[in-house]
C-alpha cells in the first residue's frame, strides 16, 4: 500500500513548527538541551566536543533513548531516519548501502563508517564488507553522522560522509540488563550488558546472539533468466525467495581506567545467505562468514600543561571473509558459449586482512582565540591472504569454462594476491574565534600513500551566531576515496580487471546552513549544498577488443540538494520531528541523472508518552523520484510511503520494559533498484513486508 497523503502530512509536520515560532521566545542553551539532551552536542566535527547547531560541519546525532523511542532494532532503521541519508540495498547478500546525498555505487565505498572512531573499511572492496548482516542497536549509545567531506580530519572515504557508532561506556548506564526479543521474518535475539566498576576501572561489556529468516521475497526473474532466454534453457530459479538470512553474534569490552581507555569489539556473522545471488542469480545454498575483531587504546591528558592538551590511540582491526557452503553464482544446468554447467557453476573467493593504526594529536589553546589541534599517524593496512575454489576457469574473452570439479585457484591463479598498503599522514586544524559571535574553523590533511602517492584536502567553516536564536554556516571542503585493493590489484578475473595506476576519487563541496531556535520549543534547520565529483572509478572496456572490463578514472558527478529539519515539543511527554531532503545528482558524461538515489526523501515521527510507563511512536518514511541511469531502459523505480508504530511499557517498579515495534504496517510495496540495465534482475530488489517484533528486557 502507498499512502499517496503522507508526503502532504509530513509537510505540514515541517511547517507546523514555523507557525509555532511567534508564540514563544527564543531558547538559550538550557533549553535547547531540555529539547535535544545529549544530542545538542557532537564530537564528530573536529574531534572536540561541541554545541551541535555551531559545529562546523553539517552534522546530526542519535541517542539510545531517540533510537528507543523509535523502536529500531537494527542500524539501518536508524540511519533511513537522518536527513539526506537513504539505505539502498546490493543484490550480492543484501548489503546494506548507505547513500548519502545522492552518491551511488555498487559497493558504496564512499561513505566511512566507524565504531568508536575505528575505521570499519574492508581493503578488498573499500566499504564495510558485504557479509555485515545486520547490527543490534542495544549497545549503542549515540550514532554521529557528518554529511559532507571529511577528509581534513579523517582521510580516506570520508568522502559523500562519515558515520561514527558509539558504543556504550562505563557510567552511561549502571547496572545489568537482559533482554530477549522474537518476531516476524523468524527473527530471534537475546542480549546481556553490564555497566559497573572493577576495582578501580569502570567495565561496561555486551554480549549479543541472534538470527534472522530474513525478508523470503519473490524474485520474479533473475540473470539466469535472461540466459535461459538466449541459450534454450530452463535452469533458473525464479521465480523464487530471496535469500537474506544471518546469524548474528556481539561482544564489546570498555575499561576505563583514569586518562586511559581501552575497548574491544567482536562482530561475527555466520550464515549470511546471498540475498538475490553473488552473480545476480538465486543461490540458496551459499552463505558466508565474517569475523571482525576491532581493539582500541587511546590515553588523552587535556591539561598537560597550560594551554597543553595531547592524546594518543593504537587500534587494530582483524577481518576475514570465508565461505562456508560454496556459492553457486549460475544454477545447476545452466549453459554458456563454452558449455554446460551441470552441477552449477560454483565458487568461493576468501580473504583475511589485518589492520593496525597508530595516531597521536596535540591542543593548544594558548593564544587567544584559538584553538590549534595538530595531529598525525601511520597506517599498516595489510590483506595477508587470500583463496579461492572454483569449479570454472575463464576463456581469453572472458567467457567462463565448466571445469569437472572444484579446484583451488589460491595458490596459481588467485583473484587477488596479497597486497600491503602503508599511509602517513599530518594535519593542522585551527579553531578561530574572530569576534564574539563569528567562529572560523579550517583545516588541511596531507596523507602518503605508499602505492600512489599523496593527496592533500583542505577544508574551511564560517559558523556565525546572527543573533541568540540563529546560526549561520558556510563550509567547503575536499574529501578523496582511495582505490580498493579489488579495483587497483585485482587479476585472474579478465572479466573486471585491476588497474594499479588508479588515483583517488576526489570531491568538493560547498555548504549554507541556517539554524533557527523559532521557539523555546521549535527548533529549525536548514542546509544548501553544491558537490563535484572526479576522477570516479568506474568499469570501461579494455583496449583490446572482446577481453572484459578494466578499473580507469573515467567519470564525473554534480550534485546540489537542500535538507531541512524540525523539531517540536509540542508539550511534555508530546515530541515531533521531521525532516525532507531533496537532491538532483547529474553524471556529467551523459548530461542525465546519475540514478539509483531517491531525489525526494521525507521522514517524520512523533513521539507521545502518555503517562510516565507508557509511549507511542508513530513514523512514516517515504522515498520517491528514483531515476534509471543512462542506458537503462525500466520506468523509474516506483515511489513508496512506509509507516511504523512503536509501543513501550514500563508498569509497575518491577524493573521490566515491554516494547512492539510493527514495520510497514500497511504492507507496501518497497523495492530498492537493480544494477546492470535491468538484465540481471529486471523487477528490481523487493524489500521486507510487514512484520512485528517483540522485546523483553530487564534491569535486574
Amino acid at each position: 500500500m502507498v499512502l499517496k497523503s503522507a508526503p502532504h502530512c509530513l509537510a505540514a509536520l515541517l511547517v507546523l513548527p514555523m507557525a509555532m515560532a511567534a508564540a514563544e521566545p527564543a531558547a538559550d542553551e538550557e533549553d535547547l538541551t531540555l529539547l535535544y539532551g545529549e544530542a545538542a552536542q557532537v564530537s564528530i566535527a573536529t574531534g572536540n566536543l561541541q554545541i551541535l547547531r555551531r559545529a562546523p560541519a553539517i552534522a546530526s546525532v542519535i541517542t539510545a533513548a531517540e533510537i528507543a523511542a523509535m523502536g529500531a532494532t537494527d542500524l539501518d532503521q536508524v540511519l533511513e531516519t537522518v536527513a539526506g541519508i537513504h539505505i539502498g540495498r546490493s543484490a550480492n547478500s543484501y548489503a546494506p548501502l548507505y547513500i548519502v546525498r545522492g552518491v551511488y555505487s555498487q559497493q558504496l565505498p564512499q561513505v566511512l563508517v566507524m565504531q568508536n572512531g575505528v575505521p570499519v573499511t574492508t581493503l578488498f572492496q573499500s566499504n564495510k564488507g558485504n557479509l555485515w548482516g545486520t547490527f543490534a542497536v542495544e549497545s549503542i549509545s549515540r550514532i554521529e553522522v557528518i554529511r559532507g567531506p571529511g577528509s581534513a580530519l579523517y582521510g580516506s572515504d570520508a568522502f559523500a560522509g562519515v558515520i561514527n557508532i558509539i558504543t556504550k561506556g562505563p557510567g552511561e548506564a549502571p547496572g545489568t540488563e537482559v533482554g530477549v526479543r522474537a518476531g516476524s521474518l523468524a527473527t530471534r535475539d537475546a542480549w546481556l550488558q553490564h555497566d559497573g566498576q572493577w576495582g578501580p576501572a569502570g567495565i561496561a561489556f555486551y554480549l549479543h546472539s541472534g538470527s534472522t529468516g530474513g525478508i523470503r521475497k519473490t524474485i520474479a526473474a533473475d540473470a539466469q533468466t535472461r540466459n535461459d532466454t538466449l541459450f534454450g534453457t530452463r535452469a533458473s530459479l525464479a521465480p523464487g525467495a530471496v535469500n537474506a538470512g544471518s546469524d548474528a553474534f556481539d561482544a564489546n569490552l570498555d575499561l576505563v581506567y583514569g586518562r586511559w581507555r581501552a575497548r574491544a569489539n567482536v562482530k561475527l556473522r555466520d550464515h549470511v545467505q546471498s540475498g538475490a545471488g553473488i552473480a545476480s542469480a538465486l543461490d540458496p545454498a551459499g552463505n558466508g562468514r565474517s569475523t571482525r575483531v576491532i581493539g582500541n587504546l587511546a590515553w588523552a591528558e587535556p591539561h598537560l600543561a597550560p594551554g597543553w592538551g595531547v592524546g594518543f590511540a593504537v587500534n587494530s582491526q582483524q577481518y576475514a571473509q570465508e565461505v562456508a557452503s560454496p556459492y553457486v553464482l549460475l544454477p545447476a544446468g545452466a549453459r554458456l558459449p563454452t558449455g554446460v554447467f551441470a552441477n552449477g557453476m560454483v565458487g568461493a573467493p576468501e580473504t583475511w586482512e589485518r589492520n593496525v593504526r597508530v595516531s597521536a594529536f596535540a591542543d593548544y589553546s594558548g593564544m587567544a582565540g584559538h584553538q590549534v589541534r595538530i595531529g598525525g599517524g601511520h597506517d599498516d593496512l595489510h590483506l595477508y591472504r587470500t583463496t579461492e575454489w572454483r569449479n570454472f576457469t575463464y576463456a581469453a574473452n572472458g567467457t567462463p569454462i565448466p571445469l569437472p570439479g572444484l579446484a583451488d585457484y589460491g595458490p596459481i591463479d588467485p583473484f587477488l594476491r596479497p597486497q600491503r598498503r602503508r599511509i602517513d599522514y599530518l594535519y593542522v586544524q585551527d579553531e578561530w574565534r574572530m569576534a564574539q559571535d563569528w567562529n572560523l574553523t579550517a583545516g588541511v590533511r596531507h596523507d602518503k600513500y605508499s602505492d600512489f602517492g599523496g593527496t592533500t584536502n583542505p577544508r574551511i567553516a564560517m559558523v556565525w551566531d546572527a543573533s541568540f536564536d540563529v546560526t549561520a554556516k558556510l563550509l567547503y571542503g575536499r574529501a578523496f576515496r582511495a582505490p580498493s585493493f579489488n579495483e587497483a590489484y585485482g587479476a585472474s578475473n579478465p572479466v573486471t580487471t585491476g588497474n594499479p595506476d588508479l588515483q583517488p576519487e576526489t570531491n568538493g563541496t560547498l555548504e549554507a546552513a541556517l539554524s533557527w531556535q523559532a521557539a523555546t520549543d521549535v527548533q529549525l534547520n536548514a542546509t544548501l549544498y553544491r558537490y563535484s565529483m572526479g576522477n570516479i572509478i568506474r568499469l570501461v572496456p579494455r583496449p583490446v577488443a572482446g577481453t572484459g572490463q578494466l578499473y580507469r578514472n573515467t567519470g564525473n558527478q554534480t550534485g546540489h540538494g537542500i535538507e531541512l529539519e524540525s523539531a517540536w515539543l509540542v508539550r511534555s511527554g508530546l515530541r515531533v520531528k521531521g525532516n525532507y531532503a531533496w537532491q538532483r545528482s547529474i553524471d556529467q558524461a551523459t548530461g542525465k541523472d546519475a540514478g539509483y538515489a531517491p531525489r525526494h526523501h521525507l521522514s517524520g515521527r512523533a513521539d507521545w508518552q502518555w503517562t510516565p510507563a507508557y509511549m507511542l511512536s508513530p513514523q512514516v518514511n517515504c522515498v520517491a523520484g528514483r531515476q534509471r541511469p543512462a542506458g537503462d531502459v525500466r520506468t523509474p523505480v516506483a515511489n513508496y510511503c512506509t509507516v511504523d508504530l512503536a509501543l513501550s511499557a514500563r508498569p509497575g517498579t518491577n524493573g521490566w520494559l515491554a516494547a512492539l515495534a510493527v514495520r510497514n504496517l500497511f504492507n507496501a510495496d518497497v523495492r530498492e533498484p537493480s544494477f546492470a540495465p535491468g538484465l540481471q534482475i529486471p523487477n528490481d530488489l523487493p524489500m521486507a513486508p510487514r512484520a512485528l517484533t517483540l522485546s523483553l528486557s530487564r534491569k535486574l
